[in-house]
């Protein structure tokens, strides 16, 4: 009997899912990279750790990042001679949640609660998931809400968020635009999406506690490009993506 392969952590999704060539280009099936694949590649070339610190960082043995890296550079190589489009998707993978992503007066979520979280600003839904500063979180029990809190992102990017609100145990996120990589990582993290909704929040998670709230699943946000970079951090963990760079 096969042993089972051990889950490989991941500490953030990616901000961007998928790439393409411009021009001829893409006639041949996409390259698909895991999310492995990619974690492995963005600790060891772009965040510059050794094998051994990133074998530490996914808990994983050093000879599985040897493997892993193999892999997804000769994926990349495969996208680049072949012009072929990279979409990230899957893997064997489970999401480090970092504590210091969890705001220290945040309780437990009950057993039969429901936990929504809000895009917040002023009373209202935040137009910009990617922007968001705060979120407002509702527990939610026999279909009303029982109580609410403001939590802050901390400056977490665009595919931290997504982490974070699986560390403060979201089960499900109110928004108005977001965009096509923040959805694959709300996706990714079992988190169910309700876009285009604007007003009052208290209102909207009312309303979704009741099953009547009104939402639009095919809004879009295109405003994500001015700031990318900064959830990418090199060691500096509660500042956005870090780079395996654990205390303790």
């Amino acid at each position: 009997m096969a042993r089972p392969r051990k889950c490989r952590k991941i500490c953030c999704y990616p901000d961007y899912w998928s790439f393409g060539p411009v021009g001829e280009g893409g006639q041949l099936p996409p390259v698909v990279m895991s999310l492995d694949e990619y974690e492995v590649l963005r600790l060891l070339d772009y965040c510059g750790l050794t094998q051994e610190e990133c074998a530490r960082a996914m808990e994983v043995a050093r000879t599985t990042v040897t493997g892993v890296y193999d892999s997804a550079r000769k994926k990349m190589v495969t996208m680049l001679v072949e012009g072929r489009a990279l979409r990230i998707s899957g893997g064997n993978i489970s999401l480090k949640l970092c504590e210091k992503l969890r705001p220290a007066e945040l309780p437990e979520k009950g057993s039969d609660a429901m936990r929504i979280a809000v895009c917040y600003e002023n009373g209202e839904i935040f137009q910009h998931f990617g922007r968001t500063e705060q979120f407002k979180l509702y527990d939610i029990e026999n279909g009303a809400v029982q109580s609410a809190r403001v939590v802050g992102t901390e400056g977490a990017g665009h595919g931290a968020l997504a982490g974070f609100l699986k560390a403060v145990e979201a089960d499900a996120l109110i928004c108005g635009g977001i965009g096509g990589g923040a959805r694959m990582a709300l996706s990714e993290a079992g988190i169910q999406l309700y876009p285009g909704v604007s007003g009052d929040a208290d209102a909207a998670a009312a309303a979704l506690a009741k099953g009547e709230l009104k939402f639009d699943p095919a809004t879009e946000c295109f405003h994500h490009g001015e700031h990318h970079g900064e959830g990418h951090s090199c060691g500096h963990h509660g500042e956005g993506h870090g780079c395996g760079h654990h205390e303790g």
